[in-house]
């Protein structure tokens, strides 16, 4: 039987485009990285990355902790009011970038903030704040996806049986979610061991540097590239090992998770089970609804609509929108191919994870060896920021468009090799039409994760070119933080902005 064989050659084109990034980002490191040899493996490289396991380990059990409860509370109680307003919460440290919501904890939990003195805000302490705030909802809503898909007749079954809480949890719950909660562990690892932007801020000191702030100290402040390189080596070495282990667990593109409709439980009517869990939603809260607050109320007061600001702004929207395009021209065609083959499907899932398994900052040392020796980095500066954002996005908008993809290839296939459609044309004619929200979706995530990166910005920024998280990052360094309020909470508008979009559309069948 003939099938639809769509044109390999715009995946090739991808994958070529992959490989020389990849290859300008690795192979001056890998080089660098081999002249030093064990060398270079000094005391100050076995203090950061022990730090880094120790903050991304405790922040794991941390998120974990609290997740779970959370997750089984929601699960068990179905119906109370405000349970859709606080699934739509859960989602609000998803979509806002890390720097506007470390402006919130600070407000909150900061010397002068609501809570002042609770917590040591700068050190290890305000970092696991920080990556709780983040984990904790994620860790919830993937959890709760798995219980959601437990099938309504174990709930029947067990309500039959007579079996009790622990009884349930033992035999209905926990093998249900035993996966999901190990692959949402090692998701939440890689992403505290890569975060730049929370350590950078809250951190960055001796006593608490990560491997992706301690590779920017080494080239933005020391200007130390062989060090940067080792320690680019080191990280390349721990998030590739995570990235491939967590594809055993379903992978890492976390993004929105999809909730099902939940089945009816029968379990959590006793005053007693009620009422822990209304105390564990209110922990939640408690947990989530201080730094928005705080955000939202000094933030109004000190939004100040200056030049600087606004050429900020069209700079971020400017980078977003390219980078989108970008990730969406990188990862279509692989799409393409992969809902049709099962060698492309798996050749893809590895494409579209390249910033993962080589972190950002070890893409970033390379390409910084690579061009300081020949035109320098602050000419090319855009086109790395956007190269490296669109790298960043790829397997969210993979996620996104591959399902649409595969929903398109089976109704239309046929119809399309009958007609001799095929290329552009089957784009315009076919695709476009009916995939336009998937497509739109694909390129909002894309944008929201470019308006929110302080990691590139950070490294390929100059003091002329400047993104809204690197405005807010360098009002805080000039001690301006009322400013800096007032610059996050235009960014986390405008990105909740974005992200009701996208979910509006998410939710569109």
């Amino acid at each position: 039987m003939i099938t639809y064989q769509p044109s390999r050659a715009p995946a090739y084109a991808a994958l070529a485009l992959l490989g020389l990034a990849l290859a300008a980002g690795f192979l001056p490191v890998l080089r660098m990285g081999l002249e030093q040899g064990f060398t270079g493996l000094d005391p100050y490289v076995f203090r950061v990355l022990r730090f880094t396991l120790l903050q991304a380990g405790l922040s794991t059990l941390l998120s974990l902790a609290l997740g779970l409860p959370l997750a089984r509370a929601l699960a068990r109680q179905a119906s109370f009011p405000g349970r859709a307003l606080l699934l739509r919460l859960l989602n609000l440290p998803l979509a806002l970038p890390a720097i506007v919501v470390i402006i919130g904890v600070i407000e909150v939990y900061g010397a002068r903030g609501w809570f002042g003195g609770v917590f040591d805000i700068y050190g290890l302490q305000g970092i696991l704040l920080a990556h709780v705030f983040f984990n904790v909802p994620l860790a919830a809503r993937l959890i709760l996806s798995d219980l959601e898909r437990i099938p309504a007749e174990s709930w029947k079954l067990s309500a039959q049986l007579g079996l009790g809480p622990l009884a349930i949890w033992r035999l209905v719950e926990w093998p249900a979610i035993r996966s999901g909660i190990a692959g949402a562990a090692l998701l939440i690892f890689l992403l505290c061991a890569a975060s730049f932007a929370v350590v950078l801020t809250l951190g960055g000191g001796p006593r608490a540097t990560t491997l992706e702030v301690a590779i920017y100290q080494s080239l933005r402040s020391d200007f130390d590239p062989q060090r940067a390189a080792m320690l680019s080596l080191v990280q390349l070495a721990l998030c590739a090992t995570l990235a491939l282990i967590a594809q055993g667990f379903g992978g890492l593109a976390a993004g929105w998770p999809v909730l099902h409709l939940q089945p009816k439980r029968y379990d959590g009517r006793s005053s007693t089970a009620r009422l822990v869990d209304s105390g564990i939603v209110l922990l939640a809260l408690l947990l989530l609804l201080p730094p928005l607050a705080a955000l939202i109320g000094a933030g109004v007061l000190h939004i100040s609509p200056t030049a600087l600001l606004l050429r900020a702004l069209v700079t971020s929207l400017g980078l977003g929108a390219a980078s989108a395009a970008l990730a969406f021209a990188i990862a279509w065609p692989l799409a393409v191919l992969a809902v049709r083959s099962e060698a492309w499907r798996r050749i893809a899932s590895i494409a579209v994870l390249t910033a993962w398994i080589v972190p950002p900052a070890a893409l970033a040392t390379g390409w910084f060896i690579s061009l300081i020796a020949y035109a320098g980095v602050s000419g090319l500066a855009a086109f790395l920021v956007i190269a490296m954002n669109a790298l960043m996005s790829l397997p969210f908008v993979a996620r996104v468009l591959m399902p649409a993809l595969s929903h398109s290839a089976e109704a239309h296939d046929r119809l399309c090799l009958s007609l001799g459609l095929s290329g552009w044309n089957r784009f315009r004619l076919v695709e476009l039409p009916v995939m336009k929200r998937a497509i739109g979706l694909s390129l909002v995530m894309a944008l929201i994760l470019s308006l929110g990166d302080l990691t590139a910005i950070s490294l390929f920024g100059t003091q002329d070119f400047v993104t809204l998280p690197a405005l807010i990052y360098r009002q805080m360094g000039s001690y301006r933080f009322d400013a800096a309020i007032g610059t996050a909470l235009v960014l986390g508008l405008l990105v909740l902005a974005f992200s009701t979009l996208a979910e509006r559309w998410s939710d569109t069948r």
